[in-house]
């Protein structure tokens, strides 16, 4: 089982890996917004590969852009939502 921590930096992994972006995860904040102003600077494409990206490693599906701006704040935010998905399958 992973622990929170482990499930962050997996997700970190994954968005530099998947969103090609030049940067460590360590550069990357838990708490770093990834959209908007201060953020990690993702941009509306992105959000699409994200969202597939999580349904393809995590089965976790998005289904509005309402749950998909709330999901998607931050490493943080995406941790708690498969945390949430893996529970619910439990």
């Amino acid at each position: 089982m992973n622990t929170p921590a482990d499930l962050k930096n997996q997700i970190k992994s994954f968005l530099i890996e998947d969103l090609m972006l030049q940067i460590t995860p360590q550069e990357i904040g838990d708490d770093q917004p990834l959209f908007g102003p201060g953020s990690l600077g993702l941009d509306s494409v992105d959000a699409l590969q994200l969202v597939v990206a999580l349904d393809k490693r995590y089965g976790l599906k998005i289904a509005d852009a309402a749950v998909a701006r709330k999901t998607m704040q931050t490493v943080t935010s995406i941790a708690a939502a498969i945390e949430a998905h893996q529970a619910g399958r439990k």
